[in-house]
């Protein structure tokens, strides 16, 4: 199996069970905190260059579910520079190994027969956004 390096939210348990599951799996996963990496334009495009801008982003983020923030609307740079300053906003988990960038956990990608979530089922104060 491959070694993963797995950017996520501490403390949110979705992003717990896609660690075991990849784990369970055969997978090496190494976590790493999203929020405090230092994050670079380039570093961040690598993970969503075959997706829309709007994929780019946490739709369960509280300025996306507003609509005080419409992804749609901005373009790549724009996109790239609200990132990097709001690391909450990235889509989550993004995950890199032997070749392969993900940002969101895809089941099917990844080799496992059973999505293990995608969405966040914990405490608001511990997952969200």
């Amino acid at each position: 199996m491959a070694t993963l390096h797995f950017w996520h939210k501490p403390g949110c348990s979705t992003n717990a069970r896609q660690i075991e599951a990849l784990r369970a799996a055969g997978h090496v996963v190494h976590p790493h905190n999203l929020l405090t990496e230092p994050w670079t334009a380039q570093r961040l495009l690598d993970f969503f260059i075959d997706l829309p801008i709007e994929q780019w982003f946490n739709p369960a983020a509280p300025v996306i579910r507003s609509g005080e923030l419409s992804p749609a609307l901005l373009d790549s740079g724009s996109a790239l520079r609200t990132l990097i300053a709001e690391p909450l906003l990235i889509r989550r988990p993004l995950i890199e190994g032997e070749g392969l960038r993900v940002a969101g956990f895809d089941a099917a990608r990844l080799g496992l027969a059973d999505d293990p979530g995608s969405g966040c089922s914990g405490s608001p104060d511990i997952c969200q956004p």
